[in-house]
């Protein structure tokens, strides 16, 4: 049987701001492991980072608090955030 906490949902999170070239995919990675998110992240041409994140509504909350903050060198502007489909992932990457 599952429980409430066991719900799995996804979202797309689209970053600008100063985040590429200052290890925010790198950040993101590590956050969304030690929370235990799964999916990736990747620089986009306009400037801006898109990340894919799978977990619990909870995992998610917390990974985006991650997402606003970034690494030290970063200036975190926006965050856009959409729902998105399930798709299955082992681990966090960056693509």
């Amino acid at each position: 049987m599952k429980s409430e906490g066991d719900e799995k949902i996804a979202r797309k999170y689209s970053v600008m701001g100063r985040v590429q070239g200052v290890g925010f995919r790198v950040f993101v990675q590590r956050a969304a492991e030690s929370i235990g998110v799964r999916g990736w992240a990747r620089n986009c041409a306009d400037g801006s980072v898109e990340v894919y994140a799978a977990g619990s509504p909870e995992q998610l909350s917390e990974l985006e608090g991650y997402l606003w903050k970034g690494p030290r060198m970063s200036d975190v502007r926006h965050v856009n955030v959409t729902e998105a489909a399930l798709e299955r992932h082992i681990d966090f990457q960056i693509r």
